[in-house]
């Protein structure tokens, strides 16, 4: 292939994943199979120079990606584009139990599969998971940067399968599936979770906050899906694993996998008085409002009007 074909090749492509992705540029491919950039999304992730202001897209091609990935804090503004959600797998397979080069214990936290430090990062079109099973803590992504978002990605595991870890991190979930089983979306961001399916396994808690008492919000649940193989009356909304959480869900389609309790107090009535938890016009055979403890509340329209996104996420507003 001469030169000037090789160069034709190449714009051509870059035009075709243009608008596959639907940006302007992208600026590196990751392809397991050398026909990108790198073959590796760590390798590309490294790449993208320290304090950039200008967006960095990197787009993914299909393919199991068996990396522990880490994105620093100083690199901000990155985003990450999937070819297909179902065929872009990045996964690892730490967990809780699982011993580190010492010896020790990695932890919950050392478990991730994915850590996101950098501020403003996104993605799409990708499955996150902690391929390690059901053996206790294992987490898929974890997540302490500001202004985060997602959109149409899989996050896939079992017990902690989504870490929204950073005090005062905003992060914003749009149209994604995350399953798993015990208190599979935890943590202290504030979080909002929009036309997602929430698919419960097994039995557990799909929620377990840990809202510092001096933040407005905690999770909120808007227009989502909450579905799941357990029995009936298999799982809660939430338990607080800090005693001011926060959790809403907000017109809400909800499968009878819903214990018609609706909270749990994580075994400590002093719970009830600091926790808040709220739903505004649920509906399926889980929303059971004359059944839920009488700690919880059910919004009015009044109240319901505090939840749009610019109020929750004091004045960001998310990419729609």
């Amino acid at each position: 292939m001469g030169m000037k074909s090789f160069l034709l090749t190449i714009s051509l492509l870059v035009c075709l994943i243009s608008v596959v992705t639907g940006q302007e540029k992208v600026d590196f491919v990751v392809a397991a199979d050398g026909t990108g950039d790198f073959k590796t999304v760590q390798q590309a992730i490294n790449a993208v120079p320290d304090f950039r202001k200008n967006i960095t897209v990197i787009y993914i091609k299909n393919g199991v990606y068996k990396e522990k990935l880490v994105l620093a804090g100083s690199k901000a503004r990155v985003k990450l584009i999937g070819e297909s959600v179902e065929k872009t797998i990045l996964t690892y397979d730490d967990y809780n139990a699982k011993k580190n080069v010492f010896g020790e214990d990695m932890g919950t936290s050392g478990s991730s599969s994915f850590y996101v430090y950098g501020d403003e990062f996104g993605a799409e079109n990708i499955t996150f998971q902690n391929s390690s099973g059901p053996v206790g803590q294992a987490v898929a992504v974890w997540v302490a940067g500001d202004k985060v978002q997602f959109k149409n990605c899989r996050f896939l595991g079992f017990q902690d399968t989504l870490y929204t870890y950073g005090y005062k991190s905003r992060q914003y979930y749009k149209d994604c599936y995350i399953e798993g089983t015990v208190d599979f979306i935890f943590g202290s961001s504030t979080a909002v979770f929009e036309n997602c399916e929430i698919f419960c396994k097994k039995g557990g808690y799909i929620t377990a906050a840990s809202t510092h008492d001096s933040t407005s919000y905690g999770y909120v649940f808007k227009n989502c899906r909450i579905t799941g193989d357990g029995g009936s009356g298999s799982f809660y909304l939430g338990r607080p694993w800090r005693p001011y959480a926060k959790t809403v869900f907000i017109r809400c389609e909800m499968g009878n996998i819903i214990h018609p309790d609706g909270w749990n107090n994580w075994g400590k009535e002093s719970n009830e008085t600091t926790a808040y938890y709220a739903e505004y016009r649920n509906t399926g055979p889980g929303f059971r409002p004359g059944k839920r403890v009488k700690w919880s509340h059910q919004l009015t329209d009044l109240q319901a009007a505090d939840y749009e996104l610019t109020k929750i996420f004091d004045g960001w507003l998310p990419e729609k």
